[in-house]
């Protein structure tokens, strides 16, 4: 089972492409619909993540894309199954197997994430409709007495056991820590706070006897806070990002598929080819699970209307486009613009 989890990690990130994130809840869903005026319903719901599971040429660029419970279990309007149209096309099929975050009790307003009763049965399940990946995201806030180490490690042993289950069932999990990059924190503050939790995590695994040539780490870059009045240079937040990085993250992981962490949409792609653009000595591949990063400007385009989904996949194909280039260590921001080659529009 090891060899089989070695080469499916293997394949999520280390093939020039990258990870779409579209398992966004149903409530997270709708409440973005309701801000570009587009009906809230499953069907509305199920047309959008058919418009992005069948963009012509999507799996040039993303190896692996994340859904959620509803969306795993929806169909084409031609009635296919998505698991079926992304297993075709080459794009591994990913699950989100968290329930979300409560509130710790006796903590500032720290955060644990749920979702490990039922996990076993719903692995096995998930599996037999065709998930060979999950996902199971932590967060973290970064404030004057946050995260206290307790909810780091409350935290950490959450993510080693979803992980373990994962292997278990023959699955590859995301580890995913996220510190957010909300308020006003400085570079070096998120870099104390990012290794701080990275260290808790793989301490955890490793006590779990997860297999880390198996996983996916999914972390945060390390970024000053956005309401930060000094914003560093991207040269520092590369080389902040990478330090963290070599200071906690095991060389047996096979790569780090970044999140935007609520970065503008170039701005994400940018700061990932400057990784990538960095002296080549990291020991893991380095790419992306980018949700909002990717999808947003198609969502915009399309705004519900059946005339505009062709656009919207083009538009949706040239931010991947772009990504997997800064993934692979090729993209220019000065050409942004340029026209997708080989691909449908």
């Amino acid at each position: 089972m090891q060899t089989d989890l070695r080469a499916a990690a293997h394949d999520l990130v280390c093939t020039g492409g990258g990870i779409l994130a579209i398992d966004e809840s149903s409530g997270t869903c709708n409440a973005r619909f309701a801000k570009l005026g587009i009906e809230q319903t499953a069907e509305r719901r199920r047309a959008y993540r058919e418009l992005l599971i069948t963009a012509p040429g999507i799996g040039e660029f993303v190896s692996g894309m994340i859904l959620y419970d509803e969306t795993i279990r929806q169909s084409t309007q031609n009635g296919v199954r998505f698991v079926d149209v992304l297993r075709a096309r080459g794009i591994a099929v990913g699950i989100k197997v968290d329930s979300g975050t409560t509130l710790m009790p006796q903590t500032a307003d720290e955060t644990i994430t749920e979702g490990l009763d039922g996990l076993r049965k719903r692995l096995a399940e998930y599996g037999a409709m065709g998930a060979t990946f999950a996902k199971w995201r932590a967060v973290f806030r970064i404030t004057p007495d946050t995260p206290s180490s307790r909810a780091v490690q409350a935290n950490a042993h959450a993510l080693a056991r979803y992980a373990a289950l994962c292997q278990e069932a023959g699955i590859v999990p995301i580890v995913e820590p996220e510190v957010l990059a909300d308020g006003d924190h400085s570079l070096e503050r998120c870099a104390d706070v990012t290794r701080a939790v990275l260290r808790a995590v793989f301490s955890e695994l490793e006590g779990a006897g997860v297999f880390l040539e198996g996983i996916v780490l999914k972390p945060s870059m390390v970024l000053a806070g956005f309401a930060n009045a000094r914003q560093p240079a991207l040269g520092e937040t590369v080389a902040a990002t990478l330090r963290v990085l070599r200071d906690t993250v095991p060389a047996a992981v096979p790569g780090i598929a970044f999140l935007s962490g609520g970065q503008d949409d170039r701005a994400a792609t940018q700061l990932l080819g400057a990784l990538n653009a960095a002296p080549p000595d990291a020991p893991w591949a380095l790419t992306f699970s980018y949700g909002r990063a990717i999808q947003r400007p198609a969502l915009e385009h399309w705004r519900g209307n059946p005339e505009s989904v062709g656009e919207a996949q083009r538009i949706l194909l040239q931010r991947a486009y772009q990504n997997a280039l800064a993934a692979r260590g090729a993209y220019d921001p000065a050409k942004e613009e340029r026209l997708l080659i080989g691909v449908a529009s």
